[in-house]
């Protein structure tokens, strides 16, 4: 079979070959050791004669009589010895690489794993197993192969010799001689390693410290403690000449495509300004509607992105312009927890007010909602302890006045009776809770909660109360689960139950209604009295007025979203008689019962992972989990299309003409569709693993195929890209792929796989493994996404564990990096970043792992993707003097200060 093991080679089996291997390696090292003490100590008996040397006539090599090989900087010479990568007059034995001690986790490599140019083993520390040798660089130097060894055994290629076939012997045992000398005797001069200290030290058994050794051919880092080899192109004759600090381009959020509706509510509400304000992410976005929806500009945004961690509720000022949002709890960078906060913040400036409870609640902020009686004077929040919290704070001085233990149910709901502070009422799984607020008559005074239970009676008790509203005389209306609004009238105050609490007024329920086919997620209360009312199974929304007999509820009028959108989750009331709603599938809706709804915001439901933007258009291409493929319009900020691919989507790429685009799924399975018409024009299937990345090259003429199974496949394509057929496979990774690049002349390619390996392909030789990495050192690469390589290497952080990154992309321009990392982060940095903890800039606002980054054609957009936030975030590119906010780092812990930006 094929590939770096079959089905039936488990963990252990491969174990144990790896085992065998280094073994085998190590007795031959024996040999070599033993020969070369002998040799040593055979010269110096030689040298207890000086007569005979002296006679012999023969002039002793000096150092000033050996030239530098081409293509190395003239600083350096081929008798330096390097840890990373050793040189010598001729063939000379490896010496081992001083990595980390204790750090095993990865498979043995042979003399600590480093790399000789021309050597067979990785960069990535690595066996090969296919491929064949080519020259090394002139003056590189190889391992001798001894006579008799194993036929699996990873031995770097020797090269021929000018000498006569008479002094072949006698130059081996002085090699080894040499060599067997740099094993026990290292110098440790700044000479010996080329004249460049290494930047860090490799860390001690079981660091997460990244370790960069610069050489003079080579820099070499180290990842979970294996080494990386990383040859220098040769128009670099020194690293300091590369550009240093982050680059002249900076980042603005331009737009963000989706809504988190699927499982969250309190998300949806319409400013005094008229902008819609929502969440997504950790951004809470204020969205103007433009002419029409998905028309031209697709109206405009702007971004509040104060917060550290995803925003899971709000709740609007009774003036119309400051918002209260709350965030869940997070991690930071390291690890430390991150705490929920309130922040209370001004739309029309986006500046932040107030931050409230900080250390005061856990987990996160699951409901909030301001006083309506007494101009928003106070704030209740509940928390998503196991207590569930609720807390009464005050706004303008940001302190709490009242604290008690709701429930250990969840709740999905509270607010203040717009008649009376002093009533707060709470709602969730089967309860509905009416609480006494006695600090509402003085801001001063903290008060106390206590709590009165809803009595449900002779009606059903339903197992969740998603959502309730007050109406104007002061009655309650409130959705459950069972498709019920039930009415709750005000009665007189219980004084004959102790300890059920002194409330003014108690609620009963008097009238109900049903209303839906499954849950009612959303109440909305009009402005001319009428109630709106959105199921969750039915899609239906409906409009409820009083019924002409008294008590109760009549239909008015109705209308049915679309069954692609998902279930209504959130309604809120615009000019006029127009409706927004929000959508258990992310999606914003804008229209009314009458003409019904077209979407304006849309998005995905399930954690991305496949980018690829459009060659010569603004139009990028995404897909994930929730196996839909979407074609997004970067100008007018809205879906071009969408089609179910029945599977998970994992990765795609354009083909040049941008007539067709590849798709890779989880399954092996790969499609290729046609952009205009959607239609599948190819599918086929390699292996049974997912594909992780798909690339076609630069002409068109292949595209190449990365898969989980180890390999590669290549596929000649026809010119329209319609037709594929297999045109070879490369073979000799060791662990899945997980990025690739073509050659700008369309006949390499490069590698990056699951065990940091760097290879290199010659696809129109006969896809063949390129044994001597050396020699690829200065190929140019129509694109750059591998996250490991010279002109890369930078970018990862100190102490990286090896995922840390999850995509990079060159722009087209090649002059700056776009990263995207595990810690919620978009990166920029300067190309190349060939410098050890490169400085960069940095841009939050994902509220998961950012999967993938991509520029668009033309290098005025970059399109970066969230993951389990399920977020799509456009960014425009500024040029150094453009207009435009600075970039935004918020800090592992809120701050007071102000932390919004500004972005239209």
């Amino acid at each position: 079979m094929d590939g770096a093991g079959g089905p039936g080679e488990g963990p252990a089996q491969e174990a144990l070959q790896s085992l065998s291997r280094r073994l085998k390696v190590q007795e031959e090292e024996m040999e070599l050791v033993k020969a070369a003490l002998a040799e040593a100590l055979r010269l110096l008996r030689l040298q207890a004669a000086p007569t005979s040397l002296q006679g012999s006539g023969a002039p002793a090599p000096t150092r000033d009589s050996l030239a530098a090989p081409p293509g190395l900087p003239p600083t350096c010479s081929p008798v330096m010895v390097s840890r990373g990568t050793q040189t010598e007059e001729t063939q000379v034995e490896m010496e081992p690489s001083p990595g980390p001690p204790g750090l095993s986790n990865g498979p043995p490599a042979l003399h600590g794993g480093s790399e000789e140019p021309g050597g067979t083993q990785s960069e990535g520390g690595g066996s090969s197993s296919s491929g064949t040798g080519s020259p090394g660089p002139p003056g590189a130097l190889r391992l001798v192969q001894p006579p008799q060894r194993a036929a699996d055994t990873p031995w770097r290629n020797s090269s021929s010799s000018s000498s006569s076939p008479s002094d072949r012997p006698r130059q081996k045992l002085s090699r080894k001689a040499a060599s067997s000398a740099n094993l026990l005797m290292r110098s440790g001069s700044t000479e010996s390693r080329g004249g460049k200290e290494p930047l860090s030290s490799p860390g001690g058994p079981g660091s997460r410290r990244s370790n960069y050794n610069l050489e003079g051919i080579s820099v070499k880092m180290f990842l979970r403690g294996r080494p990386i080899t990383m040859y220098i192109p040769s128009g670099i004759r020194s690293l300091e000449e590369l550009p240093s600090g982050p680059p002249p381009e900076t980042l603005s959020l331009d737009w963000v495509y989706g809504y988190r509706g699927r499982d969250s509510r309190s998300n949806l509400f319409v400013l005094r300004s008229g902008e819609v304000v929502y969440f997504i992410a950790c951004v809470v976005v204020l969205y103007r509607p433009g002419g029409g929806p998905g028309g031209p500009g697709g109206g405009g945004q702007r971004h509040y992105r104060g917060h550290t961690d995803c925003v899971r509720c709000l709740a609007v000022h009774p003036d119309g312009v400051r918002v209260a949002s709350g965030q869940t709890a997070g991690v930071d960078k390291d690890g430390k927890p991150l705490q929920p906060v309130v922040h209370v913040w001004d739309s029309e400036t986006l500046l932040k007010l107030q931050e409230i409870g900080l250390g005061a609640f856990e987990r996160g902020v699951g409901a909030l909602a301001f006083s309506i009686m007494d101009q928003g004077a106070f704030l209740c929040v509940v928390d998503d302890s196991n207590e569930h919290m609720l807390s009464v704070w005050d706004c303008n001085r940001g302190t709490k006045l009242a604290e008690i233990k709701s429930t250990n149910d969840s709740v999905l709901a509270v607010g203040f009776s717009p008649r009376d502070s002093s009533c707060i009422v709470t709602s969730g799984k089967s309860h509905v809770h009416f609480w006494n607020w006695s600090g509402a008559a003085g801001a001063l005074a903290n008060g106390t909660l206590t709590r009165k239970q809803g009595v449900f009676g002779k009606y059903k008790k339903p197992k969740f109360i998603p959502c309730f509203v007050f109406l104007p005389d002061g009655d309650i209306l409130t959705g459950d689960s069972e498709g019920n609004i039930l009415t709750w009238g005000r009665g007189p105050s219980d004084c004959r139950t102790p300890g059920r609490g002194g409330a003014k007024e108690t609620y009963s329920i008097v009238a109900q209604a049903h209303a839906h086919e499954g849950s009612i997620f959303a109440l909305c209360l009009r402005r001319d009295g009428t109630v709106l009312s959105g199921g969750g199974r039915d899609r239906r929304l409906v409009q409820w007025g009083p019924s002409q007999l008294g008590s109760g509820l009549v239909a008015l009028q109705e209308a049915e979203i679309p069954e692609h959108f998902g279930a209504v989750r959130a309604i809120a009331e615009g000019p006029g008689s127009e409706l927004l709603v929000g959508t258990t599938k992310n999606a914003l809706l804008r229209g009314d019962l009458a003409q019904g709804f077209s979407p304006v915001i849309q998005g995905h439901t399930d954690e991305l992972w496949g980018l690829c933007t459009h060659p010569f258009r603004n139009c990028f291409l995404t897909c994930g989990h929730d196996r839909q493929l979407c074609l997004w319009d970067g100008e007018g900020h809205a879906l071009a299309w969408s089609i179910d691919l029945k599977e998970t989507g994992l990765c795609a790429d354009f083909h040049p003409s941008g007539a067709v685009v590849a798709v890779g799924l989880n399954t092996g399975r790969w499609l290729v569709l046609d952009t205009e018409t959607r239609e599948i024009v190819s599918d086929i299937t390699d292996g049974n693993e997912q594909l992780s990345v798909v690339r076609y090259s630069p002409d068109g003429l292949y595209l190449a195929i990365g898969s989980h199974d180890n390999m590669i496949y290549i596929y000649s394509v026809s010119g329209d890209g319609a037709k594929s057929s297999r045109f070879g496979r490369c073979v000799g990774h060791s662990s899945f792929i997980t990025h690739l690049d073509w050659s700008k002349d369309g006949n390499f390619i490069m590698s990056n796989s699951g065990d940091y390996e760097i290879l290199y392909w010659d696809v129109a030789g006969g896809c063949k493994l390129l044994r001597n990495r050396y020699e690829s050192r200065d190929r140019e690469w129509a694109t750059y996404t591998c996250v490991l390589g010279f002109h890369v290497y930078g970018v990862w952080p100190d102490g990286s564990d090896g995922t840390d990154i999850n995509s990079l992309c060159r722009s087209h321009n090649e002059r700056v990096v776009a990263v995207a990392d595990d810690f919620c982060k978009v990166h920029l940095f300067q190309y190349p970043c060939a410098r050890a903890k490169a400085p960069s800039l940095v841009y939050g606002g994902h509220g998961s792992h950012v999967t993938s980054v991509r520029f668009t054609h033309d290098d005025s957009h970059l399109v970066s993707l969230g993951g389990k936030d399920a977020s799509i975030f456009q960014w425009r590119v500024l040029s150094a003097g453009s207009a435009g906010p600075p970039p935004f780092t918020p800090s592992r812990t809120p701050s007071l200060s102000p932390a919004s930006s500004l972005d239209v």
